[in-house]
């Protein structure tokens, strides 16, 4: 599914801004890092922008902090996973302070959610 061009253009402005869980964050997951797995952030997906994805494994990483632990926000994300689980998405959230805190642990959880490939 191609991104319209109003979503695809957002999605180039957020590479410039992210947050500072997510620029660690990408500083692990870009140049295939993560066992030869190639990472996009801020990849269109419909009318979404997931904040990093893993095309070839249908892989989705959110980095979450504390707004989305309000009502609305929750309602929000939970409906924007099930549209990305309806196009064959697998998505997984993670919490800014887990990044900051225990980074290495994230790392393994995504590792752990990678299918064994030798074709990536």
């Amino acid at each position: 599914m191609k991104a319209n061009p109003v979503i695809r253009r957002r999605a180039q402005a957020l590479r410039s801004e992210l947050t500072d869980a997510e620029r660690i964050l990408w500083s692990k997951l870009k140049g295939r890092q993560v066992n030869g797995w190639q990472f996009r952030n801020q990849h269109p997906v419909g009318p979404y922008i997931a904040d990093f994805a893993c095309v070839k494994a249908r892989l989705i990483i959110e980095v979450d902090g504390a707004s989305h632990t309000e009502d609305a926000q929750l309602a929000h994300d939970e409906r924007r996973s099930a549209f990305l689980r309806k196009q064959g998405w697998h998505v997984h959230r993670v919490w800014n302070i887990d990044i900051y805190n225990n980074l290495n642990a994230v790392l393994d959880g995504i590792h752990a959610l990678l299918p064994p490939s030798t074709q990536r």
